[in-house]
C-alpha cells in the first residue's frame, strides 16, 4: 500500500463496538409517510455522527498528529498501575478505550462550536492541529491557512474585521453609504486566531465582540457571524505575549489544552512525511469530513445527551466549594472572593483574618477565586460531548472528570500560598493544573459519599417538593413548610463551621424561604 492511501484509510471497523444506540429524535413529517419503514438503503449506509466523530478522531490520532499521550483516561475494571521515578508517580496503563487530550478536545469543541485555547511552546503543532479542525469542516487547506489570523503587536481593526472601501468614503454622504469589504474568516465556521495574546488590547476588544456576541462592526455597520468553532494559540498564556489579554476575551474560552512534548520513538513517522512530502491536511480522507447539515446536526444530538440527576448534584457540590470567603462582608450574601476582588482589599489580609476553618480540609481555600456561570455551562455542555463522542446516551461521572481540569484550566486560580501546596506531596500540583483540577473533584466526591448526600438531602428534597409547584397548596401547609425550613436552618448553623456547601445550601433555603412567605402573603390578601 503507498504511503498515500495509508494516509487516506479509514477503518470500516467500528471503534467503539460496545457504542449504545444514540436517541433517534421523532420528526412529525413522518407521519405523513405512509407506511412504517424499519430502514432505508440509504439509512443502512449512513455513518452515526458519533461514530463519524471517532473514526475522525482516530485517523488524526494515528496519522496528523503523532500524540502519544493518552491522558484521558478510563477504565474497565482493575487497570495495571506502576509507580516510576523517585517520586513514584504511577504510570497507569487503562484497561478500557482512553484518549489523547491534546486531539480530543479540539475535535469536541468542533462538535460544539465552541471555543479552544491551544497552549505550548513553538513547534509543537498548535497551527496545524487548528488547520486540520478548519479542513474537518470542509474548507480546502489553501482556504483556511488564508483565513487565518495571525497575531501581531501593528495589527488593527481593520486587519482583523474589515476596511471601508475608499471610493465611499470620498463619494459617501452619509455613513450608511460607505460599504464595508468584510474579512472573509468572519463568514467561516472555523475561525483560527494565532498567537492571540501578540495582539493590541483595543483590537482584542473587536475580537472579544465577535468572539462573545457573533458580529463585527466597523463604521456602524454590522456583519453577522454564524456559529463558530474558534481556535486559539499562545505560546505562553500566562504572563507571555507582546500584551496582556483583557480578562473578558480569556473568559470567552472554553477549554485550553497544552501541546505535550514530541516523542521521538515516533520519528519514523516523521521520516515518511518528509521523504514522501505528504502534509495530512492535504490527504485527509472525505470519509469523515462534515458537512454544514451534518454539524449543525451533531450540536443537536450532543444537546440531547441527558445529565442525570446524581451526576449534577456532585457537580453543584463541587462547584459550591470555591466562592465563600467568610471575612468579606457583612451582609451574608456577599461572603464571597468576588467581594474581595471588586473591593480591591489586600487578599493576604482577608485571608489572614478567616481563621475559622481547616485551612487543609476546605477545598475553597486552595483557590483564589470561584466559578461563574459560563464555567458551569462549559462543564456541562463538554461533559455532553464527552458522553456523546463515546456513544453513550447520559453523561457519567467519568466524563465530567475527563473535561473539567480543561474546562477550568485558567479560570479557576489556585492560591500559591495556601497550606494545601506547602506539603511536599502536592508540590506537583503547583505545576500541574491538569492533575490538581482532577485532584479538587476527586476530593469533592470523597466528602460527598462522606455526607451521604445521594440519600440523606433535606435540602434537595425541600427543592423537589418546591418544583413540584404551590398549585392548591393551602396556608395552613405554607405555614408548615416555613417553620420546616427555619428548623433546617438552626439545625444546619448550630456550632458548626461555615464551608462553601453549607454556605450555598442556606443561599438556598432562603430563597425557598422567601418565596413562600411571598406565596403567604398572596393567599392572606385573597
Amino acid at each position: 500500500m503507498s504511503p498515500f492511501n495509508l494516509f487516506q484509510r479509514v477503518s470500516r471497523a467500528p471503534t467503539n463496538p460496545r457504542a449504545e444506540q444514540a436517541p433517534r429524535a421523532f420528526d412529525v413529517a413522518e407521519l405523513y409517510e405512509g407506511p412504517v419503514q424499519l430502514t432505508t438503503d440509504a439509512a443502512e449506509s449512513a455513518v452515526r455522527l458519533d461514530e463519524k466523530l471517532r473514526q475522525a478522531y482516530f485517523w488524526i490520532v494515528n496519522n496528523a498528529i503523532i500524540s502519544p499521550h493518552y491522558d484521558i483516561e478510563y477504565h474497565d475494571g482493575p487497570s495495571a498501575s506502576f509507580p516510576v521515578g523517585d517520586t513514584r508517580r504511577p504510570l497507569v496503563l487503562p484497561s478500557a478505550q482512553s484518549y489523547s487530550s491534546y486531539v480530543l478536545l479540539p475535535l469536541l469543541t468542533f462538535a460544539t462550536r465552541r471555543k479552544c485555547l491551544f497552549i505550548g511552546g513553538p513547534g509543537r503543532g498548535k497551527t496545524a492541529s487548528a488547520i486540520l479542525m478548519g479542513v474537518l469542516a470542509g474548507y480546502p487547506v489553501r482556504e483556511v491557512r488564508r483565513a487565518m489570523q495571525h497575531g501581531h503587536p501593528q495589527m488593527t481593526i481593520a486587519d482583523l474585521l474589515g476596511n471601508p472601501l475608499p471610493a465611499d468614503l470620498v463619494a459617501a454622504q452619509d455613513m450608511g453609504d460607505i460599504r464595508i469589504a468584510w474579512r472573509k474568516w468572519l463568514s467561516m465556521r472555523v475561525k483560527i486566531i494565532d498567537e492571540y495574546n501578540r495582539i493590541p488590547t483595543r483590537t482584542q476588544s473587536a475580537l472579544l465582540t465577535v468572539m462573545g456576541d457573533n458580529y463585527a462592526e466597523v463604521l456602524n455597520h454590522v456583519y453577522e457571524c454564524p456559529d463558530s468553532a474558534w481556535y486559539l494559540t499562545a505560546n505562553d498564556d500566562r504572563g507571555g505575549g507582546t500584551y496582556q489579554v483583557i480578562e473578558a476575551l480569556r473568559d470567552r474560552i472554553d477549554v485550553v489544552v497544552q501541546a505535550l512534548a514530541f516523542n521521538p520513538r515516533f520519528l519514523d513517522e516523521m521520516l515518511l512525511r518528509i521523504e514522501e512530502n505528504i502534509h495530512p491536511e492535504e490527504v485527509m480522507p472525505r470519509d469523515i469530513i462534515f458537512t454544514e447539515a451534518e454539524a449543525d446536526r451533531m450540536v443537536e444530538e450532543i444537546r440531547g445527551i441527558d445529565v442525570p440527576h446524581d451526576v449534577r448534584r456532585r457537580i453543584e457540590f463541587f462547584c459550591s466549594q470555591f466562592e465563600l470567603m467568610e471575612g468579606a462582608g457583612a451582609q451574608f450574601e456577599y461572603l464571597t472572593k468576588d467581594t474581595v476582588r471588586l473591593a480591591g482589599i489586600d487578599w493576604a489580609q482577608v485571608v489572614a483574618a478567616d481563621s475559622g476553618r481547616d485551612r487543609l480540609k476546605d477545598l475553597g481555600c486552595q483557590t483564589l477565586n470561584g466559578l461563574s456561570v459560563r464555567n458551569l455551562m462549559t462543564i456541562l455542555v463538554f461533559a455532553k460531548a464527552l458522553a456523546y463522542f463515546r456513544g453513550q446516551t447520559v453523561v457519567a461521572l467519568d466524563d465530567v472528570r475527563q473535561v473539567l481540569p480543561f474546562v477550568l484550566n485558567d479560570k479557576l486560580q489556585p492560591d500559591p500560598d495556601a497550606p494545601f501546596f506547602a506539603l511536599p506531596e502536592n508540590a506537583a500540583y503547583r505545576t500541574d493544573r491538569v492533575s490538581w483540577l482532577r485532584w479538587l473533584l476527586d476530593a469533592s466526591n470523597a466528602e460527598y459519599d462522606r455526607l451521604d448526600l445521594d440519600r440523606n438531602d433535606p435540602v434537595g428534597d425541600l427543592s423537589a417538593e418546591f418544583a413540584r409547584g404551590l398549585d392548591g397548596l393551602s396556608e395552613r401547609d405554607t405555614r408548615s413548610r416555613i417553620v420546616r425550613i427555619e428548623r433546617l436552618v438552626e439545625e444546619r448553623v448550630k456550632g458548626r463551621k461555615l464551608y462553601g456547601h453549607l454556605y450555598d445550601d442556606l443561599l438556598k433555603l432562603k430563597y425557598l424561604h422567601q418565596r413562600y412567605t411571598n406565596y403567604l402573603h398572596w393567599q392572606q390578601a385573597r
